[in-house]
């Protein structure tokens, strides 16, 4: 295998090999922040977390958004639930989490 390279059977593309000494709870974390999640209705993004900011943009439905961090902000019911978790998507770009079907009501990215 070339530097870089990842092999098939290593979970989330992370060569173990190539690890040293960086802390697994932290590569999972940036893993997690990594990966992408399926908007599951159309939402408004806006410029900070909550629906009194500014409207910036839309994602459809089936979109898939990456999400860098989150952070808590204002209280939305959604089509996943109740939830005041806001994911950033972008830079000044944050969209309510119960529009996103993330797999947990929790966080799944590092916070920002």
């Amino acid at each position: 295998m070339t530097a870089g390279a990842v092999g098939a059977a290593e979970p989330d593309g992370i060569d173990i090999a190539e690890a040293g000494g960086t802390d697994i709870a932290e590569m999972d974390v940036e893993a997690a922040a990594a990966r992408s999640y399926p908007v599951v209705a159309d939402v408004n993004v806006r410029s900070g977390p909550g629906t009194s900011y500014a409207k910036v943009g839309r994602v459809q439905a089936g979109t898939r958004v990456s999400i860098s961090c989150q952070r808590p902000g204002e209280t939305v019911t959604g089509p996943t639930g109740t939830s005041k978790i806001w994911d950033k998507i972008g830079s000044g770009r944050y969209v309510s989490d119960t529009y996103v079907r993330t797999g947990s009501n929790g966080y799944v990215a590092p916070r920002c």
